[in-house]
């Protein structure tokens, strides 16, 4: 079904809108938005509506809900002064008011077959999870095993990176004594998740390891001991304590899969393990390196979701670290992100890529409704709850953020931002004027990272609020060190507080701390 009103076509069938013939840029949440205030256009829809047809009844905001709104109306030229096409119901809703033709789109000729094929393994690895082996010796305790295995399949199949083989083809091999080389080639893939439950009296015990069956080589391994107070609040812990650590796991191996490979044979899976690798590193040189690396992938594959989401936050990451110029970079960061939502809206990778943008251009209030997209496709997310603390604090919200922060050490606490997390958490603690725990935080930080641009801001402005001037001295110089071009004027204009007194807050640590 296609809509016409104004000079404006909006079409279903398509996902698309047109202004004049020209194509209207749409996030695919906003072209959902719209088309069902179109087609509901008879009545008043309610916010509880939308959050239900929209946002598959997740919790969200009222500054996400009216900035999705805002969003529909700016593509049509509107706004929330004149509301000619989308008209606010004080303490109801919304109603589409514009006078709307609609048209049954021709149908088009049926398109001779074409054969698609699928992606190489190499491009995108597959995962298998056996059914974890119940070593309680009673078979009554199989459930919990199973429960736990499927878990994980489930979280691992948000992730969006890899393929994840089904439970049913997974668990055939239950309570079979055969060798993962042989279960990988059946099934087609490069790694196994396995593991024991043993339950004894109150307590569970639970061992996990990741697998590479080209190699035979363990990856990862880890046990949980745990006390069944209650079982499916334990099962849920480990299961994200497992799919969190499992995906930098493949990264790496994937990264180191594709370093011995010739320069010549990389494809752009290979491009974009490579560039990840130096992402996580946080320093400027692998900031410039990964950038390289991600565009040469781009240019392979232009519609490669994961690797435009990448470069969309390898970007902005530059930006707030003060390695690039935010006028620079923001609108090739924000038409890559855009590009990755379009891509595949239901990958939390290129979502968290449009909150970090929209972060860094002072959007606030949507780059949390894009963090919250984010954890909403995928909870195990650590990355994206880093981010969400981040944009948290700016916003004015320091115990969220602290809050977002621990979840994201909890979430991965052998994850390669960790440092980052330990610093996001410092700074909540700074705007909530805590110094002692924000410098505390902040060491730790370094501890982790000794060149982390954004611990030793931390460090400086609360040691300057505290009056360590050794203290102070010492983080300066190594801020200076790490972000050469920091200065008042910088934190000043390329940081994006939503309240002038947190700015001047963080304003007068540095100058306490002697930065001019």
């Amino acid at each position: 079904m296609r809509f016409r009103f104004e000079n404006n076509v909006l079409d279903g069938d398509l996902r698309e809108l047109t202004c004049s013939g020209a194509a209207v840029p749409l996030q695919p949440q906003v072209f959902d938005l719209l088309l069902y205030l179109v087609a509901q256009r008879t009545r008043v829809v309610s916010k509880d509506d939308l959050i239900s047809q929209i946002w598959s009844d997740r919790i969200i905001s009222d500054s996400a809900l009216n900035s999705r709104i805002n969003a529909a109306r700016k593509a049509l030229g509107d706004d929330g002064a004149s509301q000619r096409l989308i008209k606010t119901i004080p303490r109801k809703g919304f109603r589409f008011v514009g006078e709307v033709r609609e048209e049954v789109a021709a149908a088009t000729a049926p398109a001779q077959p074409v054969a698609v094929l699928p992606r190489a393994l190499a491009d995108r690895p597959a995962v298998a999870v056996l059914a974890f082996e119940n070593m309680s010796g009673d078979p009554a305790q199989d459930y919990f095993g199973d429960g736990i295995s499927e878990d994980i399949l489930t979280a691992l199949s948000k992730q969006r990176w890899f393929m994840v083989i089904a439970r049913n083809s997974s668990f055939t091999y239950k309570g079979r004594a055969v060798h993962i080389r042989q279960i990988a080639e059946e099934l087609g893939v490069r790694y196994v998740v396995e593991g024991s439950v043993r339950k004894s009296d109150n307590r569970v015990r639970i061992t996990a390891q990741l697998n590479d069956a080209t190699t035979g080589s363990h990856l990862w391994a880890e046990r949980y001991d745990r006390e069944l107070i209650d079982v499916f609040a334990v099962q849920d812990e480990i299961t994200n304590a497992i799919a969190a650590a499992i995906e930098p796991q493949i990264h790496a191996a994937e990264s180191f899969r594709a370093h011995r490979k010739p320069p010549a044979s990389l494809d752009a899976w290979d491009l974009l393990m490579r560039a990840l690798s130096h992402y996580w590193r946080v320093t400027r040189r692998d900031h410039e390196t990964a950038r390289a690396l991600l565009e040469r992938a781009i240019g392979i594959d232009p519609n490669y979701g994961q690797a435009l989401s990448v470069l969309a936050a390898n970007h902005m990451f530059g930006v707030h670290l003060g390695w690039v110029e935010l006028a620079l970079v923001a609108p090739v960061a924000e038409a890559a992100a855009l590009a990755a939502v379009r891509c595949d809206h239901e990958d939390a990778w290129a979502h968290a890529a449009l909150g970090s943008v929209y972060f860094s251009t002072r959007r606030l209030a949507d780059a949390l409704s894009e963090f919250e997209q984010a954890l909403a496709l995928n909870p195990n997310f650590s990355l994206a709850q880093g981010y969400y603390a981040l944009a948290l604090s700016y916003a004015g919200r320091p115990k969220d953020s602290f809050e977002a922060a621990q979840r994201a050490m909890r979430l991965s606490p052998r994850d390669p931002s960790l440092a980052i997390y330990h610093g996001i958490a410092g700074y909540a603690r700074f705007t909530e004027r805590r110094y002692g725990e924000a410098i505390a935080l902040a060491r730790e930080a370094i501890r982790h990272r000794g060149d982390l641009t954004g611990a030793y801001r931390v460090l400086a402005v609360s040691a300057g609020m505290t009056g360590d001037a050794v203290l102070a001295e010492m983080a300066l110089g190594e801020l200076r060190r790490t972000q050469p071009n920091i200065s008042l004027h910088w934190i000043s204009t390329q940081l994006p507080w939503a309240n002038e007194a947190d700015r001047e807050h963080y304003l007068e640590g540095f100058r306490r701390a002697g930065l001019r």
